[in-house]
């Protein structure tokens, strides 16, 4: 439903939201055509991308018993990392799996910039080699003494602290990008950090933009003031 790309177009002091720019107001039954500047169809951005063609990024997509897959702000999440070839890596039960399907629909979020040549080239091999060591390996946690139930993952800058209750996928994609991040000589992101900062403002967008298309999708339209939008606007809630 949400591939579809939603246009705002705004007349008679209201914003009229569809997949189609039409002909004739829906609410006064005027011609659109003509409208003046500020009244021009608007194209909403669609925060959903496909993970296989975003490399290197962080990706967030409705978990797989997510019958519908869709972002509605009340279902689990599964989380992983690109690398150069859109492959994505992502942390399971059954271990690190490595995905070239499945993640068609999903938020990204780009961790390394165009002209860091150096990271880029080396990015898949910081990911294969971080996504093979024991701690991320079935067979090595079941093995591990029970009294034992933390571990030390070393690179050559920096060392982080795992127990059983945080070793899920969120915990697998955050601990590689503070790993890059060290490589880079920059500080580590703690979880709340990541998630208000690059994580939880797009899954607010992705979450309103599908709430958006299911309105649209009821009645063709969707349509709201535009002065109390403006209004809303002025005073700082919108």
């Amino acid at each position: 439903m949400d591939s579809k790309n939603v246009i705002k177009v705004s007349h008679c002091q209201k914003d009229i939201f569809c997949f189609f720019v039409p002909k004739e107001c829906p609410e006064c039954g005027m011609s659109i055509r003509g409208c003046r500047l500020e009244e021009a169809p608007i194209s909403i951005p669609n925060p959903f991308s496909n993970g296989h063609k975003t490399p290197c990024c962080f990706l967030v997509a409705p978990a797989e018993e997510n019958t519908h897959r869709e972002f509605d702000g009340g279902t689990d999440l599964h989380t992983g990392i690109t690398d150069t070839n859109g492959v994505v890596f992502n942390y399971t039960k059954t271990g690190v799996r490595r995905d070239q399907r499945g993640w068609e629909r999903c938020i990204s979020v780009p961790l390394v910039q165009p002209d860091m040549f150096n990271l880029l080239n080396q990015w898949d091999q910081y990911l294969h080699k971080f996504s093979g060591a024991e701690l991320w390996d079935p067979a090595y946690k079941k093995n591990r003494d029970s009294s034992d139930q933390a571990t030390f993952f070393q690179s050559s800058t920096v060392q982080f602290w795992f127990d059983e209750e945080t070793h899920n996928c969120y915990n697998y994609s955050l601990m590689f990008i503070n790993c890059i991040l060290a490589t880079q000589r920059r500080n580590p992101l703690t979880k709340d950090q990541f998630t208000q900062s690059f994580v939880l403002p797009r899954i607010k967008r992705a979450c309103k933009y599908t709430t958006l298309c299911k309105d649209i999708s009821k009645k063709q339209f969707f349509i709201v003031e535009r002065l109390m939008r403006e209004s809303e606007k002025d005073r700082g809630e919108a």
